[in-house]
Formats: C-alpha cells, sequence, structure tokens
C-alpha cells in the first residue's frame, strides 16, 4: 500500500556520481573521512563510469586531483590539456561514449596551492575578474576533451556568463552549464577536502554563501538564469531543503542538489557504530532531497542506490 501511494520515488536516472581521479596512481586510494569512496585511478574512473552506466545513472561529475608539483598560483593544471582532469574526461568519453553525461568541475581550487577558487590579488584576496578569465579557458578546454556538462562552482560574480560566451566562442553551444546556484560556505565540507588534496589557506566566505542567508540565494539563482545556466544546483543539500525548495518552485530548468562528504561521512560514521541503520538512513535522505524539488541528486551513493531500486 505504501508503496501504490508514495508521492516521491527515486529514479537511477536522478543520480549522478561525483568522481575523484588522481594523477600519478595506478591503484585506487581510499579516502579515509570517506569510508568506501576513493580517488581513482584513470582505469578505475573507466570502471567506476561504466558501472554507473550499469546502474542506470544519468552522469558522472569528474573532479581532478593532480599531483602536489604540479600546483601553482594560478592552476595551470586546470587548463593544460594533459592536465588530470582532461585527461580523465577522454578517457570517460572514450569508455561510455554518450551512454552517460561526462561533467566536469569548473573550479580552480584542486589545481592552486593556495587552494582557492580563484586567482589572489597581491593582497591575497581572490580577484574576481581575473578569475573569470581562468574559468572561460578552462570551460574550453574541458569541453574540447570531451564535457558534456560543465559544473561552474566557483561562485565567482558573473561567471556563468562567462562561461557560456567562452564556450558558444568555440562552437559548443552543445555543451550545458550546471550552475552551482546556491554554494553555502558549509561545516560540512570538511571530507572534500581529503579527497582532493586540497591545499586551502584560510577560507572562502568571502565568495561562497552566508548559511544564514535566502534572499542572497535567490539572487544569485535570478543571476544565473540571466546569464544563462542550462540547470542550476544547491549545495549543501540536506541542511539547505528550505532553500531547495525555494529554488525549485521558481524556476522552469532542471534543478539538482548536492549531498556532500560530510553528509555522507555522517551516516556512515553513524552506521559504523551500529547508531542507525545505513541503507534506511540513506534512502531517508534521499527522498527527502528528491521531495524538496531536486530533478537531479549528486551522491556518493548513486551507482550503489541505483542498483537497488531498479
Amino acid at each position: 500500500m505504501r508503496r501504490m501511494v508514495a508521492e516521491t520515488r527515486l529514479h537511477p536516472a536522478d543520480f549522478i556520481l561525483p568522481a575523484f581521479v588522481r594523477e600519478g596512481v595506478s591503484e585506487p586510494v581510499p579516502i579515509q573521512a570517506m569510508p568506501g569512496v576513493v580517488q581513482h585511478s584513470r582505469d578505475s574512473l573507466k570502471k567506476a563510469a561504466l558501472e554507473a552506466v550499469e546502474a542506470g545513472v544519468s552522469g558522472i561529475m569528474i573532479f581532478g586531483v593532480p599531483e602536489e608539483a604540479n600546483k601553482d598560483a594560478l592552476g595551470t593544471a586546470g587548463t593544460d590539456p594533459d592536465g588530470i582532469l582532461q585527461v580523465a574526461l577522454r578517457d570517460v568519453r572514450a569508455e561510455v561514449g554518450d551512454d552517460l553525461l561526462v561533467m566536469s568541475d569548473l573550479c580552480l581550487d584542486e589545481f592552486t596551492d593556495h587552494g582557492h577558487c580563484g586567482v589572489l590579488d597581491a593582497e591575497g584576496r581572490v580577484d574576481n575578474d581575473a578569475t573569470l578569465e581562468r574559468y572561460a579557458e578552462m570551460a574550453q578546454v574541458q569541453a574540447d576533451a570531451g564535457a558534456h556538462v560543465v559544473g561552474a562552482s566557483g561562485m565567482m560574480d558573473g561567471q556563468i556568463g562567462v562561461t557560456r560566451d567562452a564556450l558558444d566562442q568555440i562552437g559548443r553551444e552543445d555543451v550545458a552549464i550546471l550552475a552551482y546556484t546556491a554554494k553555502y560556505s558549509s561545516a560540512f565540507y570538511g571530507p572534500f577536502r581529503e579527497a582532493v588534496g586540497s591545499s586551502l589557506k584560510g577560507d572562502r566566505k568571502t565568495y561562497q554563501q552566508d548559511p544564514a542567508n535566502v534572499r542572497e540565494s535567490m539572487r544569485e539563482l535570478a543571476l544565473d538564469l540571466e546569464e544563462g545556466a542550462d540547470m542550476v544546483m544547491v549545495k549543501p543539500a540536506g541542511p539547505y531543503l528550505d532553500i531547495l525548495a525555494r529554488v525549485a518552485d521558481a524556476v522552469d530548468v532542471p534543478v539538482a542538489a548536492y549531498q556532500i562528504s560530510g553528509e555522507y561521512s555522517m551516516i556512515e560514521a553513524a552506521a559504523e557504530k551500529g547508531w542507525v541503520d545505513r541503507d534506511r538512513a540513506i534512502l531517508e535522505t534521499l527522498t527527502g532531497i528528491k521531495r524538496a524539488g531536486a530533478q537531479n541528486i549528486l551522491t556518493y551513493w548513486a551507482t550503489e542506490v541505483a542498483r537497488k531500486i531498479r
């Protein structure tokens, strides 16, 4: 009876799998703060992409993890055609073709030696406009490497318009933009910093949003849509279901939410202690995210859950 009258249903096509690929490794490297998640080698990433296809997952969002020696102040590894992210994009496209949406993280934080999402000025502050120039180049390089979708996650003002113009200039109108529209300065990003080998010094409060604010997110939403976003996202998901519902009610484009590393790790840790039923907790949180209005959910459980609910 419950199954028949359920108002919200999860489907494998709802899910996007975030995945990390690390330069210079031949085997997957476990992420201690995220049990069950790894920094992939190039080969294991291709396998994970195939498994996602077989499970019915819609997409894979790829994050590059370069060697420390390849990081610099401008994040040049992020625009090097032979950088780890671009190589991985080509690998995965060659493996899965168009059977899986191949998405790329369009941000500099993994590639900078200071760990910020943009270029710094002489006083150590993120220079918004100088960063936009780097994003434009990144978008073009990622599109050339095979990305179907670029995930504009850096939270710079004007990033969607600049990215759209950059893609159009090289005739890549077919590459979609997923805007990280409401990306909050959250305590729940902690495990992700290990996952990408972050070199962050300080914090990102000057460009990520204040958890206390709602109207700010709605202004960002209006700007992203005006600049040409094809899809919009709320991140994190669980602590911001009210924002997600507001965004979903306000737009006629697809809405995504990212169940981030801290959300994942809390459930895994509590389940390991025997404090919660792991499978039920996973499904309950994902159902809540979809019920709040997410059409697509980025979650590290994407392939596992997709297999169970097919």
